[in-house]
């Protein structure tokens, strides 16, 4: 069966089938099957083609994959673009519903990457910092 441009996969249950498609949870899938007036236990491949097309009917309701994700993207530009905490949280990468950042949130944002204290003479090595003539003077 295919739904919205996603095949949903024969072998599970229709209302787990159904979560495969962006846009439907395991919320909106009660609510759907209930307009459909299909049962939840009933495998995808044992469905007729008046139940397949009821629940497509009562799937066009809803915005479902490409139309969602370019919904989304457009509210999310525009709070960047207004320059909103929202939209500033978006830019940066990082959570934007409050949590903590200061022990959590890696998934956000990316791999741990030390930082810690470097020496005097490492930094000037390495160019980070310019050498002190007066100072390096001073010590001959």
């Amino acid at each position: 069966m295919r739904i919205a441009g996603v095949n949903i996969p024969d072998e599970k249950r229709i209302d787990i089938a159904l979560t495969y498609l962006y846009g439907i949870g395991r919320n909106n899938v009660f609510d759907v099957l209930k307009k459909a007036q299909v049962e939840g236990d009933k495998r995808v491949k044992s469905l007729s083609e008046d139940e397949q097309k009821r629940i497509q009917k009562a799937l066009e309701e809803y915005k479902l994959e490409g139309d969602l994700k370019v919904e989304i993207a457009s509210n999310v530009k525009r709070l960047k673009e207004t320059g909103s905490y929202r939209g500033m949280r978006h830019a940066k990468n990082l959570p934007v519903r409050g949590q903590r950042t200061r022990s959590n949130a890696r998934t956000k944002r990316g791999k741990r990457v030390t930082i810690g204290a470097i020496k005097k003479e490492v930094a000037q090595k390495m160019g980070l910092i310019a050498k002190d003539e007066k100072s390096e003077g001073a010590k001959k």
